[in-house]
């Protein structure tokens, strides 16, 4: 049985953990995410680590930029990786990187003359096939402000060193990354679908492990398409994995109040935003005998 922390208990991990720096982390995603797990992968090996081995299948109901799987996919942390996402623009890009259009992509991007006529004239264009449509994808990414593909969100003005919508437009990176996927995406599969049903099809395979990370209830409306889900749902589905689980969320009263309603272990975590603010999040897991040995 679970068995709750108590406040000393969680106050005491919080102060041993540190923060992780970003820029010593194998940046894998040609995403730019919003809410992005990069800051979390240390934390993540050892979890995936914790029975000595690599683990057979790793499920990642709401793949997003796709760090966590690309990274137990590239460091063999685990045999296999599900990714799942809802959200259409997003999922074309995963579609197209792992069924056999990455070096289209790849170099489409490394070729692309990118000026805001440009880019306006690409997102115009009519009937557009699955491969261009994940092209948009990529260069609303880059070039809309902090990465958001939301409804609301647009073009860079300024950007950094008044680059505009060049700041985050790193063409060779974005190719060899694509490109790098390609070696590792028979050890991937990817399903356009909904991440609820995808945990309930698997509740009861005790090898599954689960990396699940939402939409927070907080930031999640501004950054995402597909924002409102059933948060009590969620906790209600991890509390009956069979196999282990790690489930993120922004360190909130109602976020703790439901892991306690669950019986749901959890602990906090720091991590610096994108303005380089220091915030605490939650991680919630099926046991912590993992917790903080080398982190």
């Amino acid at each position: 049985m679970n068995v709750q922390l108590n406040m000393f208990d969680i106050e005491e991990r919080v102060a041993e953990t540190p923060v992780i720096n970003v820029a010593s982390i194998p940046q894998r995603s040609p995403f730019r995410y919003p809410g992005g797990k990069t800051w979390l992968v240390p934390t993540v090996r050892q979890w995936l680590r914790q029975e000595g081995g690599q683990v057979s299948e790793l499920i990642e109901p709401f793949a997003g930029g796709g760090i966590i799987g690309l990274t137990a996919a590239f460091e063999g942390l685990a045999a296999h990786v599900t990714m799942v996402e809802k959200d259409e623009d997003v999922a074309v890009v995963w579609e197209v990187i792992l069924n056999g259009q990455n070096r289209w992509l790849a170099e489409k991007i490394q070729s692309y003359n990118l000026t805001i006529d440009n880019v306006k004239a690409e997102f115009e264009k009519p009937d557009k096939q699955i491969a261009d449509r994940a092209f948009c994808t990529i260069l609303k990414n880059r070039v809309f402000h902090g990465g958001i593909l939301a409804k609301g969100s647009g073009m860079i003005k300024n950007g950094e060193n008044g680059k505009g919508i060049t700041s985050r437009w790193y063409p060779k990176t974005l190719h060899d990354r694509i490109v790098a996927i390609g070696y590792v995406k028979d050890k991937i599969d990817f399903v356009f679908g909904d991440a609820f049903d995808v945990i309930e099809q698997n509740l009861h395979d005790e090898n599954a492990y689960f990396f699940i990370d939402p939409p927070y209830t907080v930031a999640g409306k501004r950054l995402y398409t597909y924002s409102e889900i059933d948060h009590e749902r969620l906790f209600d589905l991890a509390s009956k994995i069979q196999g282990k689980f790690m489930l993120t969320y922004d360190n909130t009263d109602e976020i703790q109040q439901l892991a306690e309603k669950y019986r749901l272990p959890y602990r906090t975590i720091p991590m610096k935003t994108t303005h380089h603010l220091e915030k605490h999040e939650i991680i919630i897991s099926d046991n912590f005998s993992w917790w903080m040995q080398g982190i």
